[in-house]
């Protein structure tokens, strides 16, 4: 076992199984690039402030760069018994550099350091997650415009309720997708807030310039207190909720391709690289990947219950328990950004069968409030009017027929106010034209929707490359 870097204090050595316990290092190391961006910047701060000497500060940053290349290139031998990432590296960098690897650590603790190398990968890693959300919803936008003119059945309580376009549906799901980018702005918001200087909780005897650190690292702020710079972990929180909102988005996609995929609906087929068949059944063709995605969800969903809990009974400022932070957060991480671009290719390589929708639409009662609002539009009260129409349904299930398959006789019978053109009226095509409010599922309140979603995806971009600007590199 080797020498902990902290134990100066203690007459014994850690036993190994606590080693082992506590140690973070299994999934911490992904943080080794930002771990070594950190440094460097607090190197050179130091040097800056006149607290370490400009060689040692070469010496540090030339030896943190010859780890980096080690790291990436698979020579590093990372040690349990330096429990995480900062020891790791800090350890290796003393052995190749001597004495002023030493130096690294003055002005700061692993509290500080750690609280900045998790900013600075959540910060990455939303920017890395809302390029993924502007894909798919890009793949959403294009499905809507080339299936622009597909009539389906809308539902609610999944009984058909009334006729509206394939791509209204699609653009819902792209409108869910602009507020889940728009919460991982307000994720990337909150970690962009530069905690190193905190020291353990109470700050530094040194002169340090915090500021200096925080240019480096392209920080829009530094945390005004101490104590909430070491313990704040409201952005890690703040990623799991609106990771799980979005995993909700995509839940419900997934529930909805399942059964329009299914023989019962037919909607849709999937291309058969997003499918698997059955060791068994040789006509099955299954929805592997809307399954995975709807299951992964109570995964991630159970990482932000867990990291509420956790947080919830903690004093100011670090506790250890807060190192349970990172191992749902990364698997979030790894989790979404899969079921994103997985989803992206899903939805471009469906084809829609919009005969079969149409069909389905045809045979059935969802024009039934087009019929009520056709003896509004004539004179007659709302409520009459709903109890008219449904009269008809209740006839027309009795004579086993459509409403469309109706003759005026029969229309005449229940309203003296029904004319020739009740026929147009209640067809699926003038059902879902004549819906033309704000927001509505006509043709027009469509072609307006996709317009205002190409715009949306511009300013997107913009935010994109803003983040993109803010890249560190070593």
């Amino acid at each position: 076992m080797g020498e902990q870097l902290w134990g100066g204090r203690f007459s014994k050595s850690t036993d190994e199984m606590i080693n082992e316990f506590q140690a973070s290092i299994q999934f911490d190391k992904r943080m080794y690039h930002e771990d070594i961006a950190g440094s460097i910047a607090h190197a050179r701060m130091l040097a800056k402030c006149g607290i370490i000497s400009d060689d040692d500060c070469l010496k540090i940053t030339d030896g943190l760069k010859a780890i980096l290349t080690d790291i990436e290139t698979g020579t590093f031998d990372f040690s349990v018994d330096l429990e995480d990432i900062h020891m790791n590296i800090e350890k290796r960098l003393t052995d190749k550099i001597g004495e002023a690897g030493g130096r690294l650590h003055t002005a700061r603790s692993r509290n500080d350091q750690v609280a900045l190398d998790t900013h600075i990968y959540v910060r990455r890693e939303t920017a890395a997650v809302s390029r993924l959300i502007l894909e798919l919803q890009k793949a959403f936008a294009e499905t809507a415009r080339k299936y622009s003119d597909v009539i389906m059945p809308g539902y609610t309580h999944l009984q058909r309720a009334q006729p509206i376009l394939f791509s209204h549906h699609m653009l819902a799901y792209f409108s869910m997708l602009c507020r889940d980018f728009s919460r991982f702005e307000g994720v990337y918001d909150r970690c962009d807030i530069m905690p190193l200087g905190a020291g353990a909780l109470a700050g530094t005897t040194f002169p340090i310039d915090r500021q200096l650190v925080a240019d480096q690292l392209n920080f829009s702020s530094v945390y005004a207190n101490s104590l909430d710079a070491v313990s704040d972990r409201d952005y890690i929180m703040e990623f799991l909720s609106s990771a799980s909102i979005l995993m909700i988005h995509l839940s419900r996609i997934s529930e909805e391709i399942i059964l329009w995929c299914s023989r019962e609906f037919a909607f849709i087929e999937l291309d058969d690289a997003h499918c698997t068949g059955s060791s068994m059944m040789p006509q099955k063709k299954n929805p592997d990947v809307s399954e995975l995605v709807r299951g992964k969800t109570g995964r991630v969903i159970g990482h932000l219950m867990a990291m509420l809990t956790t947080v919830k009974g903690l004093p100011l400022a670090y506790n250890k328990d807060l190192q349970e932070d990172k191992e749902g957060l990364f698997d979030t991480i790894d989790t979404i950004k899969f079921s994103l671009a997985v989803y992206a290719q899903l939805i471009r390589g469906m084809k829609v069968n919009r005969e079969i929708m149409l069909k389905a639409v045809r045979e059935d009662f969802s024009n039934a409030t087009d019929l009520a609002d056709y003896l509004v539009k004539k004179g007659l009260p709302f409520r009459q009017a709903h109890a008219v129409s449904g009269k008809a349904v209740h006839y027309c299930i009795e004579q086993h027929k459509w409403l469309e398959d109706m003759t005026m006789e029969e229309f005449k019978k229940l309203s003296d106010l029904f004319e020739p053109d009740i026929k147009e009226a209640i067809k699926p095509e003038t059902c879902v034209k004549n819906r033309d409010s704000y927001g509505g599922t006509s043709y027009n309140q469509t072609q307006i929707q996709l317009a205002s979603a190409e715009e949306i995806l511009l300013k997107q971009q913009k935010k994109l490359d803003l983040y993109h600007s803010r890249k560190i590199e070593i």
